[in-house]
């Protein structure tokens, strides 16, 4: 085995096929979408090279700083909602009764697919038939919303499956990581007279700082990439009011058969994530490793 694994033409045989494989499926996509960027394509007709011609087009282009904003609005509302995820997660930690039975409950979501989760949504929104209308009606409210027709609702109520789509993805993170500290430090923090909030805050909080990094980094890029969902609601309406940045991309590539523009848009949505990534490891990096065991 030792004589193997010395031999680096053996090794190198072993880690080719997955080399050619994230090749083929991140970094060849990546490099080919910059190409298309410079060039103006139909889809069908030759490629005509335009330089950056696209991406000028691209910063006077009104509508790409609308779904622009719509993403970063998702941003910070799936940011913030860590915060109701981690809030779930100490409390299911703790012992409490019914929580193996909420465990299950939280994973639903999970199980299903973005398109299943925005059919039941639009069941849900539907203006006169739906649940929640109808529950607002006999409430005695006489004009219930438009939810997915009115603009200054659609993209609160596109966030609010968004959110219970992924509460058991973040849920079950957050779970993971708190019930992985070691007892002995609560139960020495409990003698010490510390209450069960002082003990979320200062004890089990800073042990799973690199965790919630992490999630933070998920929820940012995850956020600027949302797609299914929004175009099976409402397809980017009313009058583009739910437009993101990944749907933009898509409506402008194969339907508007602007692939040059269209894969400028795509090149300037990774550049923006990896940006993204980059400031949240930059702004939340410590020296200081918390480390128990």
């Amino acid at each position: 085995m030792n004589k193997v694994l010395s031999n680096k033409k053996i090794i190198a045989l072993y880690v080719l096929p997955s080399i050619l494989l994230i090749m083929g499926i991140i970094y060849i996509p990546i490099v080919l979408t910059g190409y298309y960027g410079l060039m103006k394509w139909d889809g069908v007709s030759p490629m005509t090279f335009i330089g950056l011609d696209n991406y000028a087009q691209l910063v006077k282009d009104g509508d790409f700083w609308s779904s622009v904003g719509h993403s970063l609005l998702f941003v910070a509302l799936s940011t913030l909602s860590l915060a109701i995820y981690l809030l779930v997660a100490v409390v299911l930690s703790g012992k409490i009764k019914g929580a193996n039975l909420f465990r299950k409950i939280y994973l639903i979501p999970m199980l299903l697919s973005s398109v299943a989760i925005a059919q039941l949504w639009l069941k849900i929104y539907h203006p006169t038939n739906g649940i929640l209308n109808s529950f607002l009606s006999s409430l005695g409210v006489e004009n219930t919303p438009a939810w997915l027709s009115d603009p200054k609702l659609v993209l609160w109520a596109i966030f609010i499956p968004i959110l219970w789509q992924y509460a058991g993805f973040y849920i079950l993170i957050y779970y993971a990581a708190l019930k992985n500290i070691p007892e002995s430090l609560v139960e020495a923090a409990r003698i010490d007279g510390a209450n069960p909030w002082q003990i979320a805050l200062r004890i089990k909080l800073p042990l799973i700082s690199e965790v919630i990094k992490v999630t933070i980094v998920l929820a940012v890029v995850g956020s600027l990439k949302y797609f299914d969902l929004i175009y099976v609601m409402t397809d980017g309406g009313p009058n583009g009011a739910s437009e993101v940045m990944a749907s933009y991309m898509y409506h402008k590539a194969f339907r508007g058969f602007d692939f040059g523009y269209g894969s400028a848009i795509g090149f300037f949505l990774l550049v923006i994530c990896m940006v993204a990534t980059w400031a949240i490891r930059k702004a939340t990096a410590s020296k200081d490793t918390i480390q128990y065991s």
